[in-house]
């Protein structure tokens, strides 16, 4: 029998997580307490935001079910290492749909892991390799999660950071935001040193540390970490802009797009079309935009346009037409 109220609760709470109903006489049996010590317990829960349903009948049954928050979870050993394990892979690569919330959430699960969960963890990945289709660079985990840990906690980080041009070098930052393009990650932060904003691609970041020290956050001059980090990019690099026209409607063909490409817009005809502008280079983003599995017409600008027809042709070649 367990006498103790908080461990009952917790035990009990662990139980219900199983995906499945539980008849009130075997939650006290497994529980050692009497029915109506479950229905109280029950009731504990539920003041503390867990969605627990109670069924009529002989032998009444109780089922956690979706609420309107989400409430804290039990998790066994093998679940937090399964959990850990596939944050740390997608977090490792900068894709569409893994941004700083998962990043988040992982620096909070290994804040809590155990010593052994935390070697199964790492062992698992050692011995793994991940095939992967993203085009970013590979990115250590723990370096996101220390980033992401000092974002959050609004502390100074110093790390070694390895320019374009190979050179070296040490920075002490009050880190504001990190951000994903969906090809790579990025720290948009305030460079103590140079007394600045600057921007920092993540996979060129190594030994980042957190001092413990505090700071006030400062006013970025945008507002938006995403907008600076759009500036900062284009600032650095030749720009062109592009427009093409895609069969179907902006809805069909959103769910089909990279977010950092653009949003569609309708037009007539059932066609919508993408604007927007790129650093990369034209082979790279008319390869993209065949991926997307729609039927396109390149509008702009020239040099895009002669390289999908190109291309075109020498697929055309490579299937045997």
């Amino acid at each position: 029998m367990t006498t103790d109220t908080p461990a009952r609760l917790l035990q009990l709470l662990s139980l219900l997580q199983t995906p499945r109903e539980w008849p009130g006489g075997e939650l006290a049996d497994r529980l050692g307490v009497s029915r109506r010590t479950v229905r109280r317990d029950i009731d504990r829960l539920r003041e503390l935001g867990y969605p627990v349903e109670a069924s009529k009948g002989a032998d009444g049954g109780y089922r956690l079910v979706a609420g309107k928050a989400m409430p804290p979870l039990l998790l066994d050993d093998d679940e937090a290492v399964a959990i850990a394990v596939g944050l740390r892979a997608g977090a490792g690569h900068a894709v569409a749909g893994v941004d700083e919330a998962s990043v988040r959430a992982l620096a909070k699960l290994e804040q809590v892991l155990p010593a052994r969960l935390r070697h199964r963890v790492t062992t698992l990945q050692a011995v793994t390799t991940p095939l992967t289709s993203g085009d970013g660079a590979s990115i250590a985990p723990e370096t996101l999660t220390v980033m992401a840990s000092a974002v959050a906690g609004r502390e100074r980080l110093r790390f070694a950071y390895r320019a374009a041009d190979g050179s070296e070098t040490r920075r002490q930052t009050e880190p504001y935001r990190l951000v994903s393009t969906g090809l790579r990650w990025y720290l948009v932060a305030y460079d103590i040193d140079r007394d600045d904003w600057r921007t920092f691609r993540v996979d060129r970041v190594s030994e980042p540390f957190a001092t413990g020290a505090r700071f006030a956050p400062r006013e970025l001059p945008t507002g938006s970490a995403a907008e600076y980090l759009r500036r900062s990019i284009q600032r650095q690099q030749e720009t062109y802009g592009f427009a093409v026209a895609f069969a179907g409607t902006a809805e069909e063909v959103d769910a089909r797009l990279p977010g950092w490409l653009g949003t569609p817009v309708d037009e007539e005809g059932g066609w919508c079309v993408v604007r927007g502008e790129s650093g990369d280079p034209v082979e790279w983003l008319a390869v993209r935009l065949v991926m997307a599995g729609c039927e396109f017409v390149v509008r702009e600008p020239a040099e895009l346009v002669a390289c999908v027809r190109d291309l075109g042709g020498r697929l055309s070649r490579a299937g045997g037409a």
